[in-house]
């Protein structure tokens, strides 16, 4: 029985018992206006888990000829996007849709531009690690190389037990992707002009930035007319997108539209190979519908649309404003306007040039600077 005992006493102090080899509790910096994101039941945030995950996120042993990171294409000056139209690969190759920014992808009610069945971050950080069509980091049939160079590194091998101190063998694939999605959780933006405006301070907006705020959520005009701008139905509440989730919301908030942007053959068509949900679900009323993206840090991630067709913020409006984009001549040839898949909510605007730029003050006002600098996102391979 005192044998017993002892054995018991030491396997308590041997698992820590919530002593030092205990992962540490992560603590969420949010202002009162912002939610918490929902976090997996299997993969709960802690700061060395966090921690592993920003190192992976950088690292260019996670892509086949080690040339490229998650980084490559989600730079942070960019608000994790990388100015390109679409993405190019670790191959080269390139990709048919743009690189979205991941700040707030915690609260993503699904990831990527155009699939409903991705919603967890710890699924999706495979498809860029492991998918052949388009080739972004091209490990796929390399699971075994990636875990041996991880294997070969002594600052791996501590920093992964320590964010996974149940495991014998923390290095494993899913242990990294549970990493990524950690890491990726704690990017959070809510330091713009605009958060500060909600948040109580009335001079955090000037006067056409104010402007710019009533016609997005409407309002009236110069003239006291009620405007029909209404921008908010599909870029609404705390992420500015009605693409949200957060650990308190019940219902399913997957949503996605077409916006007019293409109009092929009349029949709603978009390019082939990029037409939104169609691409899985073949059903011919998914042409052309992709998920709004969230417009903080808008100003930032240009170019815009799926696939980076509209260089600038004052070329977005011009396209609402006329109800769908019209492409006169070439292989893309059709007016988005009449597509018959439009959303319902896309009816054109009239609009003058001054409340143009103060529509455009007012999304630049959405930049949360402080994304661009924050240590805590940083690549530390640039570190050392």
């Amino acid at each position: 029985m005192r044998r017993f005992t002892s054995v018991f006493v030491f396997v308590l102090l041997a698992v820590g018992c919530g002593g030092s080899d205990a992962a540490e509790k992560w603590v969420w910096d949010l202002p009162d206006t912002v939610p918490e994101p929902r976090v997996p039941d299997d993969n709960p945030m802690s700061v060395e888990k966090v921690e592993l995950g920003r190192f992976l996120f950088y690292d260019k042993r996670l892509s086949g000829n080690q040339t490229q990171s998650c980084g490559t294409c989600h730079m942070q000056e960019l608000a994790f996007t990388d100015g390109l139209p679409q993405a190019v690969g670790s191959t080269g190759q390139m990709h048919p849709r743009g690189s979205m920014s991941i700040a707030n992808a915690g609260y993503a009610a699904s990831l990527t531009w155009a699939n409903e069945t991705l919603v967890r971050l710890e699924r999706q950080a495979l498809v860029p690690m492991f998918g052949e069509d388009p080739v972004e980091l091209g490990m796929a049939n390399r699971e075994d190389e990636l875990l041996e160079r991880l294997r070969n590194d002594a600052r791996y091998l501590e920093m992964f037990a320590a964010a996974f101190p149940d495991e014998r063998d923390s290095i494993n694939l899913d242990s990294i992707t549970k990493a990524l999605g950690a890491f990726q959780r704690s990017i959070t933006s809510f330091n713009s002009k605009v958060d500060r405006w909600q948040q109580g301070d009335s001079t955090a907006l000037n006067e056409s930035e104010q402007r710019g705020m009533a016609l997005f959520f409407g309002g009236t005009n110069e003239a006291g007319v009620a405007d029909a701008f209404e921008c908010f139905h599909c870029h609404g509440g705390f992420l500015f997108s009605q693409s949200s989730d957060d650990a308190g919301q019940v219902f399913d908030q997957k949503f996605f539209m077409n916006n007019g942007l293409y109009n092929l053959d009349e029949q709603g068509s978009y390019p082939p190979g990029n037409e939104g949900l169609f691409d899985t679900t073949g059903d011919p009323a998914d042409k052309g519908r992709f998920k709004p993206p969230s417009l903080r840090n808008i100003a930032l991630t240009a170019p815009y649309m799926h696939d980076g067709s509209i260089e600038t913020l004052e070329e977005v409006i011009d396209h609402y404003a006329r109800g769908g984009r019209h492409i006169e001549s070439g292989p893309y040839a059709g007016d988005g306007r009449d597509n018959p898949n439009k959303s319902a909510l896309l009816n054109g605007f009239a609009i003058t040039e001054q409340e143009k730029q103060d529509l455009i003050a007012f999304l630049r006002a959405l930049t949360d600077e402080a994304l661009r600098t924050n240590p805590a996102f940083s690549d530390p391979f640039e570190e050392q």
